[in-house]
């Protein structure tokens, strides 16, 4: 039977439960995180807003037990397994999709990873991560409210390319070109310009130049100064083009399009969730492109909060984390506070902080949010 629980906010209702509900029960969920080396600052911003779910729940009988794991596939599965020794069967992490070999073993136990890879993980891992099914679905929202047909979808050749394969296939997204590119930014450039026919348009362009000063066409002058100031004349066969990449590598991706004379302004540019990343507003070229993510307003003050606390920013991570805690709670309130795996396998909806997000089958896909960057602001669209 389909159970289906629906709030305005996970963690507002979870405080509202009485201290004494937990009777003599005691959860302990353990936490996987690197909490020494190059990881380190991750792994404390995990903990530090595990602590403010906690505080939320303000319930002495839930503990998170932190271990360090460095950020190593061996210190991940010899902290895991002195928990599971401790009888501990409900861990947070770990937050590296690398970290997730050999979890297996250890049956019977649940480990919430914060990576949004879901392709070849353990049978007893559940991404939490905002996966590629999760913005693809919400990109098939944008494609049906704008109308959008003839999408281009441009993929580079990295290591999560299978995960953008599959998100294509089960969202059903139209598409009418799958490209994939090679990252190098001394190859990137032509290929680009191979996948928009950037040489046809130009030479359309010539064509047509050539043409108007061989004819006795009225406004002859006029036509060839409006040619003279285009760089290429044609369609590109697109309505629409999504980026599947990040960072400095979509600012090359949309650098090449722009010099092969395709704008935002002709084909709608959309990518993948880029978290809000500030740095998109100097792009003014680039601008608009859109992307889905999570909901930014209960972000921003989730940072807010977590900024008072403890005078520093909080990783993406952070919010993943704290909804986590909250989520693990209410399964097991639910269930009444009966540790046992199949409670991450009925069909259960919930809003956290972080918004909507879905669990059924030991899967998590979120509801996400869509946004435009334009000028120096994050438009919401839905």
């Amino acid at each position: 039977m389909k159970v289906e629980f629906k709030y305005l906010f996970l963690i507002a209702l979870l405080i509202l439960t009485p201290k004494n509900a937990l009777g003599n029960t005691i959860i302990k969920i353990g936490l996987l995180a690197p909490l020494s080396g190059e990881f380190k600052n991750i792994g404390k911003s995990i903990i530090e807003s595990a602590r403010i779910a906690l505080n939320k729940i303000d319930n002495n009988k839930i503990y998170i037990l932190p271990r360090d794991t460095k950020g190593e596939n061996s210190v991940t599965l010899k902290q895991a397994e002195e928990l599971y020794a401790e009888g501990i069967r409900i861990f947070i992490g770990p937050v590296f999709n690398k970290n997730l070999k050999g979890l297996e073993k250890f049956e019977g136990a649940t480990f919430f990873s914060l990576t949004n890879k879901v392709i070849n993980n353990p049978k007893n891992v559940i991404s939490a991560g905002i996966n590629a099914r999760s913005q693809f679905d919400a990109i098939k929202k944008y494609q049906t409210l704008n109308k959008l047909e003839e999408t281009l979808v441009l993929i580079p050749k990295k290591e999560y390319k299978e995960e953008i394969e599959q998100a294509i296939i089960k969202s059903k997204i139209k598409t009418k070109k799958i490209f994939y590119y090679d990252a190098d930014p001394t190859q990137l450039t032509k290929q680009i310009e191979k996948v928009t026919k950037y040489e046809i348009r130009k030479q359309n362009l010539k064509d047509e130049i050539k043409r108007i000063e061989n004819s006795d066409e009225s406004n002859k002058e006029k036509k060839l100064e409006i040619l003279n100031k285009k760089d290429t004349i044609g369609r590109i066969g697109y309505d629409s083009i999504i980026i599947a990449d990040f960072d400095e590598s979509l600012k090359s991706v949309t650098t090449s399009l722009l010099y092969t004379d395709i704008s935002p302004k002709k084909v709608t540019f959309i990518s993948l969730n880029q978290w809000f990343d500030e740095t998109l507003f100097k792009e003014k070229e680039s601008q608009p492109i859109s992307f889905p993510s999570i909901n930014k307003d209960n972000f921003d003050k989730f940072k807010k909060d977590y900024l008072k606390l403890y005078n520093n920013y909080p990783t993406q991570l952070s919010l993943i984390t704290y909804d986590l805690v909250g989520l693990i709670y209410y399964l097991l309130f639910q269930n009444s506070l009966e540790i046992d795996d199949k409670i991450f396998n009925k069909k259960n909806s919930f809003k956290g902080v972080s918004g909507i997000f879905k669990i059924k089958n030991r899967k998590i896909n979120h509801e996400l949010n869509f946004y435009e960057v334009n000028g120096e602001s994050f438009i919401k669209i839905f």
